[in-house]
């Protein structure tokens, strides 16, 4: 009976000292800071909980897999327009006011690629005078979009200093201005607004 006691007392010690090291718990009346999982969700994540490869073949294949993964869910989030999955180039306010400002409004600069190409063929062409009118008509269009550019630039740089006074939107103007010498359609993510549609 005696004996047992002092089994039991070094353990006791022991676990005690245990607890002593262990980070203290936190205070049981005190808030999480975030909402208990469901138990699907919980159920879900240990599922699809990433283990450990053997090899570095097998560990290659997974990154593989989840960088093929998360490409498609950036392509899905350009096409929808879901700020969540969004790349970082165009994750923000900033950058989806930037878009919704270009894409609400006509300019010459989205029309220059299609443009191109009718002047290219018309340089091809051995005659000397739709040759003269192809250069004649390039620095034309080259003239207005840079007018276009500058018009549009600052008319966003105004309007990022008016709705977002407090926030840094360097860049914003060039991605905005990147955006517009796409045609409409091709452009992603895909415009949220429709012409004259302002933001």
């Amino acid at each position: 009976m005696f004996r047992r006691r002092s089994d039991e007392a070094p353990s006791s010690a022991t676990a005690l000292a245990e607890q002593d090291a262990a980070p203290q718990s936190r205070d049981p009346q005190a808030k999480k800071g975030r909402p208990t999982p469901k138990r699907s969700e919980a159920e879900a994540s240990r599922r699809t909980r990433v283990t450990v490869p053997k090899d570095r073949k097998e560990a290659a294949k997974q990154s593989r897999e989840r960088l093929r993964a998360e490409r498609e869910k950036q392509r899905e989030a350009l096409l929808n327009g879901d700020e969540r999955a969004l790349p970082a180039r165009d994750k923000g306010p900033v950058r989806k006011f930037a878009r919704d400002y270009m894409d609400s409004r006509w300019s010459v600069a989205e029309f220059f690629l299609p443009f191109a190409v009718v002047i290219l063929v018309l340089s091809v062409l051995r005659v000397g005078t739709l040759q003269l009118l192809s250069t004649l008509l390039f620095l034309i269009f080259l003239i207005l979009v840079v007018v276009d550019f500058v018009r549009l630039g600052l008319g966003l740089r105004r309007a990022l200093n008016n709705r977002f006074p407090n926030e840094n939107s360097r860049g914003a103007v060039m991605y905005g201005l990147m955006r517009n010498l796409q045609l409409r359609r091709l452009r992603l993510p895909k415009p949220q607004v429709k012409r004259g549609e302002h933001p």
